[in-house]
């Protein structure tokens, strides 16, 4: 309890900073996400069904999915960085349950819904998050009841946890920043090349990888 009241304290003096950063944060967010689901989709083994699991994959994307619990759940913004660190904690904890695109937008929305009851002191109901999440009041009540057994209820986040997932999706924030700089400047450098026409023979490939290609969530 200490940890939290020290994360909301935390969290009410770096406001302003954190509401310049959060749409970047949320970015980096549904980047690792995306490329978690995307990369566990192609695996071969069999992935246990659960009540997380869609029949289909969700036609709006992890980003807009993820700006839409922003601009609607009106939580802290520490509520976001808790949140991924649940994630985290389901992910190691439940490993024949790996995030997907099947799976992974209800577990967004839970696991905000989730932090947000545990880290604020006033939050919306479950009928409002299952409005925002696009799913029944029904739903969503199972969800956070299997969410909470999923991660053998460790709701309580310490502060040094709390600033080490912080670093981390900065370090990610800063990464996709210079890997969006370096496209642009890699796509005006062909079209310019392209256009005087000084090379007619020559290829040249340029490539674009991650620093790195881990499956779960966990910061370095």
């Amino acid at each position: 309890m200490a940890d939290q009241i020290q994360i909301q304290i935390m969290n009410q003096d770096l406001e302003e900073p954190m509401a310049e950063i959060m749409p970047s944060v949320l970015t980096a967010m549904s980047y690792l996400l995306q490329r978690v689901s995307e990369t566990n989709d192609k695996l071969s083994q069999k992935q246990r069904i659960s009540s997380f699991t869609g029949l289909t994959k969700p036609s709006i994307s992890i980003r807009s999915y993820l700006e839409r619990i922003f601009n609607y759940a009106n939580c802290s913004y520490s509520c976001y960085i808790v949140a991924y660190i649940y994630l985290d904690r389901f992910v190691k904890k439940q490993p024949f349950l790996p995030i997907n695109s099947f799976n992974v937008h209800r577990l967004i929305i839970t696991s905000v819904l989730v932090s947000a009851k545990f880290m604020d002191d006033l939050s919306y109901n479950n009928g409002y998050y299952a409005k925002v999440g696009g799913i029944s009041r029904e739903e969503m009540n199972m969800l956070e009841l299997d969410f909470l057994f999923g991660i053998g209820f460790q709701l309580n986040v310490t502060v040094s946890t709390f600033n080490n997932y912080c670093c981390f999706l900065q370090r990610e924030t800063v990464m996709l920043t210079k890997m969006k700089s370096l496209f642009l400047e890699t796509s005006l450098s062909f079209k310019s090349s392209s256009k005087t026409k000084l090379l007619m023979n020559q290829h040249e490939e340029d490539s674009l990888s991650t620093h790195h290609n881990k499956k779960q969530l966990a910061a370095a």
